[in-house]
């Protein structure tokens, strides 16, 4: 087994992965973000999701800076779209999405060209096509994962680790403990089609949405290998019945273009940190605070964003960020969206 080590070890290289390896290597960390798939960006990319969604608070009031406000900034690199003109873009900008709040929409495949670049940039080192298959702890410390790929297994070992595996993967295999959630089967999907009911993309080009949030569609996750298949394969079905469905349907001039590369499942794990958020905690200021998070659904107070929602209780030398940070009920869904994650 080969060995390599590094100051900072990110697990996962969605956005939130991603932001914290270029963080990390712009402090002058020796930084390696792992990832299983072959593209960056995680539910953004590869899950379709395509809105990058407020950085403020509804009522005119940008409350989150720094790198998530650059990243989405450098988002439209590679798309048709513009952070709103409000916000600082261009005149006529056409970002997508409503321009009351500070967001935009982006091309999921532009986005990830974008991504690396920034890798690049950082000179953070990237292994794609890359399994994290363990955990090994000394004394309740994660001193290292072992990975597979094409070049067999590697072992490395770090000064920090950071899961932003979206389903506390590492601190899981860790031995740390993980709350879990309901999912709901709502497929983001690209189509070509003459009229958008969801979002317009460019022409003829639409991101559609099937299912919704009801009981008839939400499943509990369960650590079961047969569960992300069914799971997916229920979306599937959701998306055929859409052309099964349209009569005499021409399909030179309606078809789907491109699935989601991933399970669209928003909430998967979540640590049990040394605070993990719940909804009584909305309004409330803490100490260790490290920035705040909008409701992405509504005009509202922001939440505190405690340093200590990113600690798992019973793992060292680990952080989550990301849609596995410690968050539950109505704070899982506002912290697991992208501006917070990144």
């Amino acid at each position: 087994m080969e060995f390599v080590s590094y100051d900072v070890v990110v697990c996962g290289a969605g956005t939130a992965g991603v932001a914290a390896a270029v963080a990390a290597a712009r402090q002058g960390m020796k930084t390696i973000i792992v990832e299983k798939q072959c593209l960056l960006g995680g539910l953004a990319t590869s899950g379709l999701i395509y809105v990058y969604l407020p950085l403020c608070d509804g009522y005119g009031n940008q409350i989150i800076y720094g790198f998530a406000e650059e990243l989405l900034k450098r988002s439209v690199e590679y798309g048709p779209f513009d952070v709103p003109e409000k916000w600082g873009g261009p005149n006529g900008a056409y970002s997508g999405v409503s321009d009351k709040r500070y967001q935009c929409c982006f091309s999921p495949a532009g986005f990830n060209l974008t991504l690396d670049k920034m890798l690049s940039e950082a000179n953070v080192d990237l292994l794609l096509d890359t399994m994290i298959i363990d955990a090994e702890t000394e004394d309740d410390c994660l001193v290292s994962v072992t990975v597979i790929n094409s070049s067999g297994r590697t072992k490395i070992t770090g000064k920090c680790f950071i899961d932003t595996t979206g389903s506390a993967q590492v601190v899981q295999l860790a031995g740390g403990k993980i709350h879990r959630s309901e999912n709901f089967i709502t497929p983001w999907f690209i189509e070509m089609s003459e009229k958008p009911d969801f979002f317009h993309f460019t022409d003829n080009l639409h991101v559609q949405c099937e299912g919704s949030i009801s009981d008839k569609f939400k499943y509990e996750y369960r650590d079961s290998g047969d569960f992300v298949t069914t799971f997916v394969r229920k979306s599937w079905e959701l998306i055929r019945r859409r052309y099964d469905d349209i009569p005499d349907l021409d399909r030179k001039k309606n078809y789907p273009v491109h699935l989601s590369a991933m399970p669209q499942l928003r909430k998967i794990g979540a640590i049990n940190a040394l605070y993990t958020l719940d909804d009584a905690d909305h309004c409330k200021r803490f100490e260790d605070s490290i920035g705040l998070a909008p409701d992405w659904r509504k005009p509202d107070t922001p939440w505190d964003i405690p340093y200590r929602a990113l600690v798992p209780q019973d793992i060292k030398n680990v952080l989550a960020a990301g849609r596995c940070m410690g968050a539950l009920n109505e704070a899982w869904e506002v912290f697991r969206v992208i501006p917070t994650a990144v």
